[in-house]
């Protein structure tokens, strides 16, 4: 598994608003959609494309355009939804599902409630997108998921993650195409499977408590 921690300012910026606990979830959600823009240019650095031939108004040349099948965005519901937008102003493009998973709070084990994907991912790349990779029983699973549908190469994006979160996916996802994007990596998990310093809940902090 690749891992690239995201290291520029403004990233670091603006994950430093999304901690602050005064920040509200107006400024939060705008600011998670400018910060899953600016750790997509990374994201989307092996999207696969192929060479097209255009003519500009001096002369013609050969450029890139994205393969077929297009790109899969798919946002772990709910916090997921948060960072959609900020993808898919970078890859318009590109086409959404949904997986929805939620963690048992007592055994922090991961279901799936809902899903909205196309039978058949063989041959499509995947953009997986969960804020917080904690314990990386959610991640994970999705990851698989998409896999077991036929997905050939799978990147997670997250805001940021615990090392015992990494380590977790890293082990699961042996032998197969994964790649994360991180906008940082903290210092460790809590007894309550929380990051340290993290920014709270992800999810309430994006929609509210409801």
């Amino acid at each position: 598994m690749r891992v690239h921690v995201a290291d520029h300012p403004l990233i670091t910026h603006k994950l430093t608003v999304l901690r602050d606990k005064t920040t509200s979830s107006a400024t939060f959600r705008a600011l998670t959609e400018e910060l899953v823009t600016l750790l997509a240019y990374e994201a989307t650095r092996g999207v696969r494309v192929n060479e097209v031939t255009i003519t500009t108004p001096v002369a013609e040349t050969t450029g890139v355009a994205l393969s077929e099948p297009r790109p899969l965005v798919v946002p772990i519901l709910r916090a997921g939804l948060g960072m959609l937008e900020g993808m898919v102003k970078l890859v318009p493009t590109a086409e959404v599902g949904f997986l929805g998973m939620v963690r048992n709070e007592e055994t922090l084990e991961p279901s799936t409630y809902a899903e909205r994907l196309p039978d058949d991912l063989s041959d499509r790349q995947c953009f997986v997108l969960d804020p917080m990779l904690a314990t990386g029983g959610s991640l994970g699973a999705a990851i698989e998921f998409l896999f077991n549908r036929g997905a050939i190469d799978v990147t997670a994006i997250c805001l940021l993650a615990a090392p015992e979160g990494v380590a977790a996916l890293e082990a699961r996802t042996a032998g197969r195409d994964v790649t994360l994007v991180l906008g940082a990596l903290d210092e460790r998990l809590n007894d309550q499977g929380y990051i340290v310093p993290g920014l709270g809940d992800a999810g309430d902090r994006l929609y509210g408590l409801a």
